[in-house]
């Protein structure tokens, strides 16, 4: 059976934020993953934008962890996140040329099983496998302006069309764009497909295609011109996601290198710094 990637998505994207010590907090957006380490033992990753982390100054961060309780109401409690040392250095792991961060996290238990597995993160060759492209609708999960789905802190889901091509190879192109509308609060947000794919390699299409279900990239900038929004997301590719968990284990890893840092001209960060709000 194939997995229900939304569901198994809302269950691991998880709110972070900063309380800033004047009544107000930063907030951003960051998804779990697991992977098997050399000894066969799960270990859980929590992705976000690189300037998330960066933008938060102090020592620790809250990640917004969510409990079912038996009665079948959900109860919101975040805990604490060390994301710098004592004396103010990262402990995150971030991609030398390219906005994602991630870092090893202890998850409770129930967060630890909600991580999505890292075989679900876009391979080099998956946009091609699907012929995915300009008009593919993609998912993608968030806390625009710090707000929540409901009380019990899940994301909020939005969806959006590729509205840029071609958008691989990720060497070339290591970003794409989104038409839909970002907000201060979105950025880290998990970017994905779940659902028939359009085309396949063989030519099917439609509802006659297999399920797709994989991961394309997260959230990392919002479009503006002269001050003014353009409602286009830019979606950085999942390529650089596994780069920066392998960093991970092994800082010397190959990273793939890319010839322009800026996705497109006029791009603004949709920063967690944008997103203070009263706590």
């Amino acid at each position: 059976m194939v997995m229900d990637l939304s569901a198994q998505m809302m269950q691991a994207t998880v709110q972070l934020e900063q309380p800033l010590g004047d009544g107000t907090r930063t907030v951003g957006t960051g998804f779990l993953i697991t992977e098997t380490t050399p000894d066969g033992k799960p270990h859980t990753i929590l992705v976000t934008a690189n300037h998330v982390f960066d933008k938060m100054p102090k020592a620790n961060a809250r990640i917004g962890y969510r409990f079912a309780n038996p009665d079948g109401s959900w109860s919101y409690s975040p805990q604490s996140l060390k994301i710098r040392d004592g004396q103010g250095h990262p402990l995150w792991t971030h991609h030398p040329s390219r906005d994602v961060a991630a870092i090893a996290i202890t998850a409770p238990a129930a967060f630890a099983k909600a991580a999505i597995s890292e075989d679900y993160l876009a391979a080099d060759d998956t946009f091609a496998k699907y012929q995915v492209g300009a008009g593919d609708q993609m998912m993608t999960l968030g806390f625009p302006r710090g707000l929540a789905a409901n009380s019990a802190g899940f994301p909020i889901l939005r969806a959006g069309r590729v509205a840029s091509y071609p958008i691989a190879p990720a060497r070339i192109f290591p970003t794409f764009l989104l038409d839909f509308s970002v907000f201060p609060g979105n950025s880290g947000g998990p970017v994905f497909m779940s659902g028939p794919a359009r085309h396949t390699a063989t030519g099917d299409s439609g509802q006659n295609g297999p399920d797709v279900e994989f991961i394309a990239g997260l959230l990392t900038q919002q479009v503006e011109l002269n001050s003014e929004r353009l409602d286009i997301g830019i979606v950085t590719n999942a390529r650089f996601i596994r780069e920066t968990i392998a960093l991970i284990k092994d800082p010397d890893a190959p990273v793939t290198e890319v010839a322009s840092q800026e996705p497109i001209s006029g791009a603004k960060a949709a920063s967690a710094e944008e997103a203070a709000r009263p706590e």
